[in-house]
């Protein structure tokens, strides 16, 4: 997941309201949990993984061949490890999710923007998500359509407003739908590339990129050079929503850690290996970050003779893509209502649900504002230019949740620290700080433009995305909170909601 194939339930308990009482438990690292419900590390590792991994940054590494190996690690050390640690020790002790833990280690407000950035990472993640979809759907239809900006933007469009219908009408289902993500769009056509890209060397096939010692680490061309490596941060992101599942685990302090390095080596096997296969196969200078998982299958399936299978390994990713897109549009949003009826930090409009109990204006809203990013595939000469751009803005609105979550954790251990935690993480300030440099570096970094696009106006790229990401990320929850009225909260409706 990457972060985005998520399976279903994953958001599902993603912000209880702040007044909720904590998870209280004995201190003894076990918390009251039945028997009968008892995971194992090995099963967390497994939902850890499910919810992690994905096909679709693969194109986005294979540019940078073999020295993809090293920029996939780089930030599963210091951002997913500390990301995983200590997320657990907060969900371990406190419930609520993000809000309760930035609301009771920082302030309210804070503990607002941390599920506001939460949320509104959504809102340019479809755009991006939905460009690979439109993509990997042109070569179901028309190779050549996977260049096309209007294409891009309409496919985006249309997809989206029908899945803002399908979860207005709170149609069951979609947990089915997401929950294979992980086997149909990722798992096998995955193994299938793998497979397919060892054999395709075996015959004595050169390979794309050079696989040698000497390419090792990205080439060095200043800054921009490491720009690519943001959007693993991205890849890497959603750890804090399975941190919940920490209290399942009968010795939560030695199993948690062997769940976590589990996963991390699963997820690391299933980003690399296909990352690799694709810079065997598309030189870089050819390679769309849209469709490059495509156009892999496209060229050595027809080595092999079986093109055919091309629009049917297209058209499991794109069901894979669209039942991640339906869970994450049901989950932050829900997360969101609950917190501002009980805070009452959206206005009244914001807040009403449709006779199905889905929060429709919410999506409705977000779905205008969808659109309007949308347009931007069609603005953007390069498609793959726009699906970069969206996705810096997705992962640096998201990394400011994650600096608040970092000084909560130090705070909350140092204001509170008797307070019952079924997992303390070792270690904690160390990891924080690390976790907290990488995510300030990763945010900062994102504003440079990356190598790979020297064509473009730097200062257009700037507009872009500090406005998107600032704009989203800031300067929109401020101007709710400062609006805030207190008829705007409806603390009845949470109880209601909760019940």
């Amino acid at each position: 997941m990457s972060a985005m194939d998520v399976p279903a339930g994953r958001h599902a308990d993603v912000n209880a309201p702040v007044d909720a009482p904590p998870a209280e438990g004995p201190p003894t690292g076990r918390t009251a949990v039945p028997a009968t419900q008892w995971i194992s590390w090995v099963a967390l590792a497994m939902m850890t993984t499910s919810s992690v991994a994905s096909l679709r940054a693969a194109p986005t590494m294979a540019v940078y061949g073999l020295a993809c190996v090293f920029l996939y690690l780089v930030p599963a050390i210091v951002f997913l490890l500390p990301t995983s640690l200590v997320s657990a020790e907060l969900a371990s002790g406190y419930k609520g999710g993000i809000f309760n833990w930035v609301s009771r280690g920082i302030s309210k407000p804070m503990g607002f923007l941390a599920v506001w950035c939460q949320f509104a990472m959504t809102i340019f993640y479809y755009p991006s998500l939905l460009g690979f979809v439109a993509s990997t759907l042109a070569y179901v239809i028309n190779p050549a359509l996977a260049t096309s900006g209007v294409w891009t933007a309409c496919v985006i469009v249309v997809v989206y407003w029908s899945g803002v219908w399908v979860s207005s009408r709170g149609t069951s289902g979609v947990a089915g739908l997401a929950s294979g993500g992980l086997i149909i769009g990722t798992l096998i056509p995955g193994a299938l590339l793998v497979l397919l890209g060892v054999v395709f060397l075996g015959q004595g096939n050169e390979s794309a990129a050079p696989m040698d010692a000497d390419h090792l680490l990205p080439a060095w061309a200043g800054l921009a050079s490491l720009v690519l490596i943001v959007n693993n941060f991205l890849s890497y992101s959603g750890m804090e929503m399975n941190a919940v599942h920490v209290g399942s685990l009968k010795n939560p302090a030695r199993e948690f850690p062997r769940a976590m390095f589990l996963a991390m080596a699963m997820v690391l096997v299933i980003f690399i290996l296909p990352a690799l296969v694709i810079s065997w196969i598309v030189p870089a200078e050819e390679l769309s970050l849209t469709a490059g998982v495509m156009q892999a299958f496209d060229r050595v399936l027809a080595v092999f003779g079986m093109q055919a299978l091309t629009p049917v390994l297209g058209i499991m990713l794109v069901a894979a893509s669209l039942g991640g897109m339906l869970t994450w549009l049901a989950g932050p949003s829900k997360g969101l209502l609950l917190i501002s009826r009980q805070e009452g930090y959206l206005p009244p409009f914001l807040q009403r649900l449709n006779k199905h109990g889905v929060q429709q204006n919410i999506l409705v809203t977000q779905g205008v504002v969808t659109t309007v990013i949308a347009l931007g595939y069609a603005l953007i000469p390069d498609v793959s230019s726009a699906y970069w751009i969206f996705s810096v803005i997705t992962t640096q609105v998201y990394l400011i949740m994650y600096l608040l979550m970092f000084v909560a954790a130090v705070r909350l251990r140092r204001l509170e620290p008797d307070h019952p935690r079924g997992y303390r993480a070792p270690m904690l300030v160390g990891l924080c700080g690390v976790g907290f440099a990488a995510s300030l570096a990763a945010l900062l970094v994102g504003f440079i433009p990356p190598s790979q696009f020297g064509g473009g106006s730097t200062w257009t790229y700037l507009l872009i995305v500090g406005g998107g990401a600032l704009g989203l990320g800031l300067l929109v929850p401020f101007l709710f909170y400062r609006m805030r009225k207190p008829s705007w909260r409806q603390p009845d409706a949470v109880d209601e909601e909760v019940a």
